[in-house]
C-alpha cells in the first residue's frame, strides 16, 4: 500500500478552520520544490553554519538576520513564523527543513536545530559518551530550559547566542553564535514535540516519518564518516538508546502533529503543501508595503507640535560653528573644503558629546607632590559604533579623542521588493554590554536607520541610557522618532531643522552627506543614513 502523500491530525485543533490546509487561497502561490539538495554534513551543530545557509540557482537565502524594522514604540510589528520539525535519528529533518526554506522565498529565515542545546556533560558522562554508554536520545540530554528561552526570542525578533555544539568531543564549543529574528523559523530535533513550553511557541508543527531501517543505514553512514565512530558502537548505541527512545518518546509524539511528511525530503508533495501553508499564513500578517508606510506615516505624526525632548543636546550655536554649517550646507561648496569644515564640526560635536558621560571623583598626586580633586570615566570603557557608510566619517575624529577606543560598524540595505530596512552586515566588538557607547551617523531625517541601530544595541545587551546618538544634522522628526522609541538614550548633534520633505530629505538640510563627503554617487540600495535611504 502506498504511503498518504501528506496526512493531517487533527486539522481543528487550533480553534480555527483557517489553521488546515483545506481551503487555501488560489493566489496563493505554489512553490516547486528543487528535486535535489546535497546531503547534510557536519560534525558540530547546525548553529555554527554561516549565512547564507542555502545558495540556489535564482538567489541566497539569508540566516543570520531579521526584517529589523520597528514601531515608533521601538517594539517589532508582528512575531517570526515558528514551524517545528520533529522525527527520529537521521529520518531527513534537516533536508526537509533546507527544501522549505529553498521554497519559501521569504528574505529571512532562520533554521535553529535541537542539536545545539545538548547539555554540558560532566566526566563521567563524558566517559560513557567516549564509550556508547551515554543516552543522547533522552529528553534529560538536552537543555530545555535554554532552548525555550532562545526560541521565545527568536519568535519575537530578537537576537539570541546559541551554543555550538561538538559531536566528536561531546561538549559545546566555548564561542556561541550571534543569531536573529526572521519572518520564518525552523526548529529542528527528535525532540522538538516533547516539552510543552516549546509546543506553546510552534505555529506549524510539522513530524518527518521515515522507515526505520532507512534511518539506521543514514546513522552509519553519518556516524562513520562524519563523526569518527566504528559500526559496532554504533549498532549498540542504536539498540540501546536510540531505537527505545524513538519508540518512548519520539513516536508518541505524531500525534500532536499538524501534518506528517512519509519518505521525509523526497515527498515533494507534502512538502510544497507546507510552504503553501506557511505563505497563507504569512499573507494574514500586514503585509511589507503596508508595514512600511503605516511606520512612516507614524514618524512624521507622532512629533507634530510637541516641543523637543530633554534628552537631545545641540550645541550652542556659535559664530563658528555657524559659519562652519554655512560652508557645508551650501551647494557650491568644493570637496575639500566640505570635508575639512565636516571634520572640524564632528571633532566639536564629539567633545561636546563627552561631557555628557558620567564621570567620578578621583584623587590624583601632582610632580609638585599635591593633592589635584579631579575627575575620571565612571564606567569600564568607551565604544563607538557608525550607521555606515556615512556613519563612518565621524570615526577619525572619535579615535583622535579617545585613545585606544574600540569600533564597530552596522550596515543596513533598503529590500527593494519589501521596502524594508535589513541588517546586512555587524561588527561590534566583544563585551559591548559592559560599554558605553557612541552611536554615529552623519544625518537623521526620519530617525529610521537610527532607531534600528538602538534596536541592534539593545539586542546585544547594551544599557538604553548607556547609548549617545550623535549626528551633525537632525531633523526634528527623527529626535522625535528616537525619543519616542527609546526616552534614555542621550541625542546630540550640531543642528535642528524643522522640516523633512516628501523625499524624507531635511529641509533646508546639507544634501547627501556620503555622496558629498566621498564624491560618490550613492549606491541606491544602502542606508547610509535617513537621508540617504531609497525609498
Amino acid at each position: 500500500m502506498v504511503a498518504p502523500v501528506c496526512a493531517m491530525l487533527r486539522p481543528g485543533q487550533h480553534g480555527s478552520e483557517h489553521d488546515s490546509l483545506d481551503g487555501l487561497p488560489e493566489h496563493v502561490p505554489r512553490c516547486p520544490l528543487t528535486p535535489s539538495l546535497s546531503p547534510r554534513k557536519r560534525t558540530t551543530s547546525q548553529s555554527k553554519t554561516e549565512p547564507p545557509l542555502l545558495r540556489t540557482s535564482k538567489r541566497t537565502i539569508y540566516t543570520a538576520g531579521r526584517p529589523p524594522w520597528y514601531n515608533v514604540t521601538g517594539t517589532t510589528f508582528k512575531e517570526a513564523f515558528v514551524i517545528g520539525l520533529c522525527g527520529g535519528s537521521a529520518s531527513g529533518k534537516t533536508t526537509v527543513a533546507n527544501k522549505i526554506i529553498e521554497a519559501l522565498d521569504v528574505p529571512w529565515v532562520v533554521l535553529l536545530s535541537m542539536d545545539s542545546f545538548y547539555k554540558v556533560l560532566n566526566k563521567e558522562e563524558q566517559e560513557l559518551a567516549a564509550k556508547n554508554e551515554y543516552n543522547f536520545d533522552h529528553p534529560d540530554a538536552f537543555d530545555f530550559e535554554l532552548l525555550v528561552t532562545v526560541l521565545r526570542k527568536l519568535k519575537k525578533g530578537k537576537s539570541v547566542k546559541v551554543p555550538v555544539y561538538d559531536f566528536t568531543s561531546h561538549s559545546r564549543r566555548k564561542e556561541w553564535k550571534t543569531v536573529y529574528g526572521a519572518n520564518v523559523v525552523i526548529f529542528e530535533g527528535i525532540l522538538a514535540f516533547a516539552n510543552k513550553e516549546l509546543l506553546k511557541l510552534l505555529d506549524m508543527k510539522v513530524f518527518v516519518d521515515t522507515d526505520s531501517d532507512i534511518r539506521l543505514i543514514r546513522r552509519l553512514k553519518r556516524d562513520i564518516s562524519q563523526r569518527g565512530r566504528d559500526i559496532s558502537g554504533i549498532i549498540k548505541q542504536y539498540n540501546k538508546f536510540v531505537k527505545p527512545a524513538f519508540e518512548q518518546y519520539i513516536e508518541p509524539t505524531v500525534q500532536v502533529a499538524d501534518i506528517v511528511v512519509p519518505r521525509g525530503g523526497e515527498n515533494f508533495v507534502a512538502l510544497d503543501l507546507i510552504v503553501q501553508h506557511v505563505h497563507s499564513q504569512l499573507e494574514k500578517n500586514v503585509t511589507y508595503e503596508r508595514l512600511f508606510v503605516s511606520h512612516r506615516s507614524a514618524l512624521a505624526s507622532a512629533h507634530q507640535g510637541q516641543p523637543l525632548p530633554k534628552t537631545l543636546s545641540v550645541m550652542e550655536s556659535t559664530p563658528q560653528v555657524r559659519g562652519m554649517h554655512t560652508i557645508i550646507r551650501n551647494k557650491e561648496t568644493n570637496r575639500d573644503e566640505f570635508i575639512f569644515y565636516s571634520k572640524r564640526l564632528m571633532r566639536l560635536l564629539i567633545e561636546h558629546a563627552l561631557s555628557f558621560l558620567p564621570l567620578k571623583p578621583v584623587s590624583v598626586e601632582t610632580p609638585q607632590g599635591s593633592v589635584y580633586e579631579g575627575k575620571r570615566l565612571s564606567g569600564k570603557r568607551i565604544t563607538g559604533v557608525s550607521i555606515l557608510r556615512a556613519g563612518e566619517t565621524m570615526e577619525q575624529a572619535l579615535m583622535a579623542v579617545c585613545k585606544d577606543i574600540r569600533l564597530g560598524k552596522i550596515l543596513i540595505q533598503t529590500n527593494h521588493d519589501t521596502g524594508e530596512p535589513e541588517l546586512h552586515y555587524l561588527r561590534l566588538p566583544k563585551d559591548i554590554s559592559e560599554d558605553y557607547v557612541i552611536l554615529m551617523d552623519s544625518t537623521v531625517s526620519t530617525g529610521a536607520a537610527a532607531l534600528m541601530a538602538v534596536r541592534v544595541l539593545l539586542d546585544h545587551d547594551v544599557a538604553e541610557d548607556k547609548i549617545f546618538l550623535l549626528s551633525l544634522l537632525m531633523a526634528e522628526m527623527g529626535v522625535h522618532s528616537v525619543a519616542y522609541a527609546f526616552p534614555k538614550v542621550r541625542i546630540i548633534t550640531t543642528a535642528v531643522d524643522k522640516e523633512v520633505n516628501d523625499q524624507f530629505h531635511i529641509i533646508p538640510g546639507i544634501g547627501n552627506f556620503g555622496d558629498r563627503y566621498f564624491g560618490t554617487d550613492a549606491p541606491s540600495d544602502l542606508c547610509e543614513s535617513d537621508e540617504g535611504m531609497d525609498f
